[in-house]
């Protein structure tokens, strides 16, 4: 069975069928295919011959792709120039080179290996991170396709060794592996159905046909002799223009962008197609369209940059001054210092060239203080960031069951600028949505139908109830009238159906419920006659073709669109069943009520009208059982209601409200309308519209539309429907979510305009009573007179009007989106418009770019990203969203069911847009506040170490002495505060997820920068200087007069600088104690682990031998243990450091708190379980103000109601009598 319907569908001629799409003239002008000479034309592609494309001139690449920023020869150059882009390790490596060198203060181990392990450590982390883009590439590339090889025979081969020239067979639902000619299908006269989406976002299928003259070769042995060339443009980024000449049994041909399937467009609704290869690899058009991986970096790693730049100049400075106080005691003080014995001194501390010592000097002293730069501080970011990543690859709460992905880290580079995003830019199709819709309600006869709540209407019934939750006395009675109003305005049913639940089983593509109108109850309406001619205009005015499903005897429909799929669902389910479709009829199954008869009508076609976005509307000629002749239209209510006829406006008001009411509740419209024709009318017509259709030149096209539009007119109105359009899961209350944590969000898509604007509703990014402002170029592309500089003059003028009217409306709830389409939009992006179009653009609550090609995607990107200073995130799922992800400070990729492209180019993928919100609202919160933490305590810790080691040579006469033993300088920053700080880094929560949920608005401490301003970072810094001179001058003022032992003996150098030292280790351990906010067993053991670990090392590294541990031998229980004044020193300089940080901060809590310090109370005092009130009025001021998302929509829906409802109920009267039991319904 199944075979003989393909068999059944692949006989017909879609060629006779289309007006608008697919027609080939059957005239000739003889007029021949143009010269493709010159530049920009020199592709030659020989058909079935690919070894000749093997060497030049005519050698092309393969067809292998690459998304990795490395391979086998560029790695070890570019992963270095990575690293050493940072200031930091530039340094190190000097400091490396000059401890070879007898200057050096220290070992050359002790600065070469930090360095090298650090390098090392980040390259291995970049390997492997491209490793896993690599290792994806190949799955693309080893996808499988057929080619012909020989004698007419295909064979499956991996994408990646396919070469231009050979010719393929692609199958049913496969993806297209490169860019092909068409030269046949399954359809007798090579036409094909083609999925765009991972293109250009639209989910309507676009309809491609094949040369008349390669339409025989249909099958594999017809290639057996194949021979044929093709002269073309060279490979460019245009997906929508191609020009070429095909060279066939000694003739040539005309080639056009509908004879081109694209790489990664998908083949539906047709068997198979033969095509031959015109363009490989890098050479396709999608990957013409993407650009390099580009390295990114965050901002804060890039203001951290410019931090360290501070300490290195601080660094510098301090040198400087070691270095001249060195030259002024050698100069005027060494002389006398015959302990040094300066009649033997070396250059550097000869007192007779200061100067030169000075020099030499200078620089022990740029290595001494390299302590105030953190080598260690990026692998700890390093070590961190993997971890941070690791736990968002393994959050259960972005792991999608249905197709069994979690969330993936591709790069773990950006995991703080998570948390720091301005602006979201979306493709829509396949992120957005699930290009799945559900018949919902419909408008018959001026009656509305259908009593299931949109999600849009369900949100505010609750709101509402909510609302008067907390009302006076009489609540239940005015809740009551809410309720009833809401059921009887808003669908116009009785409240009895309210309760009657008919559907029992879901029925994908239809969730209308209504007595009235199932189960044939439709013939007990007082319009019968009305609502027969809706479901038959649903059944038979379409371009679908059914399959019978052998194991469940249901029909299924191959649509070019999700509507008209859910048109038929619906007709089939309220009796109409579109069975059967040949070259001219269409064969419908009419049940007129329950008991089971059912009548096959035969409707033929005459005419098809298909849509397009210009026609906005579909029209289908029909001629029934009875001889009628009927036009048969549907299309948006801005053309159909200009088109009715005087006497078929009965129904127009009333479906009016209807349509109004259901853009409301977020529904996408289309009204149905028909036209009774006389056979003497529609055969002048046909006439005229058959010459039309067959008319060779320019000015077919404009004879087509005027001929559609002489007999769309006329029309009788019959109703309307309304379609939820399905988002993807949690798409409505993710974008509230965002919009409440104060981002932006940007829809940038290649669907048309209307569809565009109904997912903008859908998504709650529109609404009903937002100001919409549509910038358009004003010609159509058959106008040629306007010149450029006019349209950009008109487009200013637009701009510069719709920035006005933002600047004077004075209404607080007032909300403004801008739309804007591709053609538009490329003047838009010019150098002298662009940054108005901007500005209006961010005034604006919501922007919607349509049809827009992926360059423009990525230019959009780029204009924010640059305009704005701020960062910006873009989100897709197709080829075609590459440029943009890459373009982008961030790139998110869904990992959905279809193409890889956007994956493989992202820098993080989930499986659902959903997920947005729990990858940003919480990683990117906590990622951000660890990060900037970390990085500010870690300069805290290297200035109060690094500076001691500069006020104690300036104690000492600049000797360059250190005050420490070389291992507590090492050991300091890889051991016994390094796993503190990652913990930090890993760890720290302010607030839980499920708080940061609540609470979206705690999000916007990311972009408002709180946490590494620059206030921020020089109070961190002030905060390690004062440390560095309590920790010093405490410790030299006590033990330097005065006894250190009962023997009457002064502390050395050695129990000075390791008292010194752990007076160091404990502070800096309790001031990360007093900055973190969450604990776990893992910070008190790195913490409590880290102070102990210090004292074990004393105990052994005093035990050690005297060659080894010199004058720090059995330093801990001979010489500072048993002193009382070693630990008084420790007690005192831990807590003189912290007691001011400690101050500070009760006093921020106390007098000026932030948001997580007013939730951390309410959680710590467990007031968010005992006064709900509270902690629902901490959530309300928490919002940021916004005009978008599920939230505001209802606020608007509801305040809609309400004035609707006080004007029904105005008097109390008429409230008493409502209220009354008495009263009648």
């Amino acid at each position: 069975m199944k075979k003989s319907i393909e068999k059944t569908k692949n006989k017909l001629r879609w060629s006779l069928l289309y007006t608008f799409s697919c027609v080939r003239p059957t005239k000739s002008d003889g007029t021949a295919p143009p010269s493709l000479t010159g530049p920009g034309f020199s592709r030659i592609v020989c058909c079935n011959q690919p070894w000749l494309h093997r060497k030049n001139p005519n050698k092309y690449p393969y067809n292998s792709i690459t998304t990795t920023k490395y391979n086998f020869v560029t790695f070890l150059p570019k992963a270095l120039f990575e690293q050493f882009r940072r200031v930091a390790n530039i340094y190190f490596l000097l400091a490396a080179f000059l401890s070879l060198t007898p200057i050096t203060p220290f070992a050359p181990i002790s600065m070469i290996a930090p360095l090298a392990f650090v390098v090392g450590l980040s390259m291995m982390k970049e390997g492997l991170e491209d490793w896993h883009r690599f290792l994806q590439d190949m799955k693309v590339n080893n996808r499988k396709v057929g080619i012909h090889k020989e004698e007419g025979q295909f064979y499956d081969t991996s994408w990646q060794k396919i070469r231009v020239g050979d010719v393929v067979k692609v199958e049913k639902d496969r993806f297209f592996p490169a860019d092909l000619l068409l030269l046949s299908s399954s359809y007798v006269d090579g036409i094909c159905y083609v999925e765009t989406m991972n293109l250009d976002g639209e989910t309507n299928l676009k309809v491609k046909r094949s040369l008349e003259v390669t339409t025989s070769l249909d099958g594999d042995e017809n290639f057996k002799d194949f021979i044929a060339s093709i002269q073309c443009e060279d490979p460019n980024s245009s997906l929508y223009t191609f020009v070429g000449n095909f060279e066939y049994n000694d003739k040539i041909y005309a080639l056009d962008p509908n004879q081109i399937l694209l790489r990664d467009s998908k083949l539906r609704n047709t068997t198979f197609v033969y095509g031959v290869v015109i363009f490989t690899g890098h050479d396709n058009k999608v990957m013409q369209n993407s650009t390099a991986s580009p390295s990114k970096r965050s901002c804060v790693e890039k203001k951290m940059d410019c931090v360290i730049y501070i300490l290195f100049s601080l660094l510098i400075l301090i040198a400087l001054i070691s270095s001249i106080g060195f030259t002024e005691r050698a100069k005027f003080g060494m002389k006398n210092w015959w302990y040094l014995r300066p009649e033997h001194a070396t250059e550097l501390y000869d007192p007779n060239e200061p100067y030169l010592s000075g020099f030499f000097h200078l620089i022990t002293a740029l290595i001494l203080y390299g302590y105030l730069i953190p080598i260690s501080l990026y692998v700890s970011i390093e070590i961190v960031k993997v971890l941070q990543a690791m736990f968002i690859n393994q959050d259960l709460q972005m792991y999608d069951e249905e197709i069994c992905k979690p969330a993936k880290a591709r790069t773990s580079n950006l995991n703080e600028e998570l948390g720091q995003v301005d602006t979201i830019l979306s493709d829509k199709t396949g992120t957005l949505t699930c290009n799945q819709m559900d018949f919902l309600k419909c408008s018959i006869a001026g009656v509305s139908y259908g009593i299931r709540a949109s999600l849009v209407e369900i949100a505010a019934a609750k709101q509402m109830a909510s609302d008067f939750s907390d009302a006076p006395p009489d609540a239940p009675q005015t809740n009551n009238m809410i309720h009833e109003y809401l059921i009887n305005d808003e669908s116009n049913s009785e409240p009895e159906f309210q309760s009657d639940t008919l559907q029992k089983q879901i029925i994908k593509g239809f969730s209308f419920e209504d007595r009235r109108l199932m189960g044939g109850n439709w013939l007990k309406e007082s319009n019968t006659d009305v609502i027969l001619l809706f479901f038959r205009i649903l059944a038979v005015c379409h371009t679908a073709i059914p399959e019978l499903n052998n194991e469940t005897g249901s029909f299924t429909y191959e649509a070019e669109s999700p509507d008209e799929g859910s048109f038929l669902v619906a007709a089939r389910e309220f009796g109409f069943l579109f069975c059967k479709r040949t070259q001219s009829s269409v064969f419908v199954r009419e049940k007129y009520d329950s008991s089971g008869n059912v009548v096959e009508r035969e409707y033929k076609i005459l005419n098809l009208l298909e849509f397009n976005s210009k026609r906005k509307r579909m029209s289908v000629i029909v001629k029934n059982d009875e001889g009628q002749i009927l036009l048969m239209c549907k299309g948006a209510d801005s053309i159909i209601f200009d088109r009715l006829s005087k006497n078929g406006l009965k129904y127009k008001e009333s479906t009016t409200n209807h349509l109004n009411g259901y853009g409301e509740a977020g529904l996408r419209t289309l009204v149905l309308a028909y036209r009774e024709l006389e056979e003497s009318e529609y055969n002048a017509w046909n006439v005229e519209f058959t010459q039309a259709k067959t008319t060779v030149g320019p000015d077919r096209e404009c004879l087509l539309e005027h001929s559609a539009d002489c007999i769309e007119k006329e029309l009788h109105l019959v109703g309307a429907t309304a379609v939820e359009d399905k988002l993807q899961k949690g798409v409505p209350q993710c974008i509230d979510a965002l919009a409440q944590a104060g981002l932006k969000i940007w829809v940038l898509t290649g669907d048309k305009m209307e569809t565009a604007i109904n997912i903008g509703f859908s998504c709650s990014l529109l609404r009903q009573d937002m100001k919409q402002i549509c910038i358009s170029a004003g010609c159509d592309d058959s106008v040629v007179d306007d010149s450029k500089r006019t349209v950009r003059e008109d487009i200013v003028s637009q701009i510069s009007n719709a920035s006005d009217s933002i600047n004077l409306e004075k209404d607080p709830h007032a909300a403004f989106a801008l739309i804007i389409d591709g053609k538009t939009l490329s003047y838009a992006l010019e150098d002298n418009i662009k940054l108005p179009f901007l500005n209006l653009a961010v005034n604006c609550a919501s922007v919607i770019c349509c049809r827009v090609s992926p360059k423009q995607k990525a230019l959009v990107t780029r204009l924010v990203k640059e305009g704005t200073s701020k960062t910006t995130l873009a989100i897709g799922d197709g080829a075609n969203d590459v440029g943009m992800i890459q373009e982008a400070d961030i790139g998110i990729g869904i990992s959905g069911v279809e193409g890889m492209q956007a994956v493989m180019a992202s820098d993080f993928s989930i499986a659902q847009f959903r997920f947005l919100e729990q990858l940003l609202v919480v990683h990117g919160h906590w990622c951000y506040k660890r990060i900037a933490q970390m990085i500010c305590y870690f300069f805290y810790k290297n200035i109060a170490f690094g500076l001691t080691l500069f006020y104690f040579e300036a104690y000492t006469a600049f000797s360059g002495q250190s005050i420490y033993e070389v291992w507590y300088m090492i050991l300091f920053n890889v051991i016994l505060t390094s796993l503190p700080v990652i913990s930090l880094g890993v760890f720290e929560q302010d607030v839980s997820s499920e708080v940061c949920l609540q609470f979206p608005a705690l999000y916007q401490q990311g972009p408002k920068n709180l946490y590494f301003d620059w206030r921020r970072i020089f109070a961190w810094l002030a905060n390690g200087v004062y440390a560095s001179l309590i920790i010093f001058f405490i410790t030299i003022s006590i033990f330097y007069n005065q006894a250190f032992r009962t023997s009457g003996e002064t502390a050395d150098l050695t129990a000075v600088g390791t008292t010194m030292f752990t007076g160091i280790v404990w502070s800096v351990n309790i001031q990360i104690i007093l900055t973190m906010s969450h604990f776990t067993w893992i910070q008190h053991a790195f913490i409590w682990g880290s102070i102990a670990t210090w004292y074990l090392f004393l105990f052994l590294y005093g035990a050690s031998s005297p060659i080894v541990s010199g004058n720090a031998y059995l330093i801990l229980e001979e010489a500072l243990g048993p002193a009382p004044i070693f630990w008084v020193v420790t007690f005192l300089i831990a807590a003189a450091c912290n007691l001011p940080y400690l101050i500070l901060m009760s006093y921020e809590r106390l007098v000026n708190p932030m948001d997580h310090h007013v939730i951390q109370e309410i959680k710590h005092y467990k007031k968010d379980e005992t006064d709900q009130c509270m902690w629902s009025r901490e959530r309300s001021k928490a919002r940021q103000k916004t005009k978008i998302g599920f939230t505001v929509r209802v606020d608007a829906k509801i305040r809609h109601l309400k004035e609707r409802f006080h004007k029904r109920y105005s008097t109390p009267g008429q409230v008493a009598a409502s209220s009354s039991p008495h009263s009648s319904s």
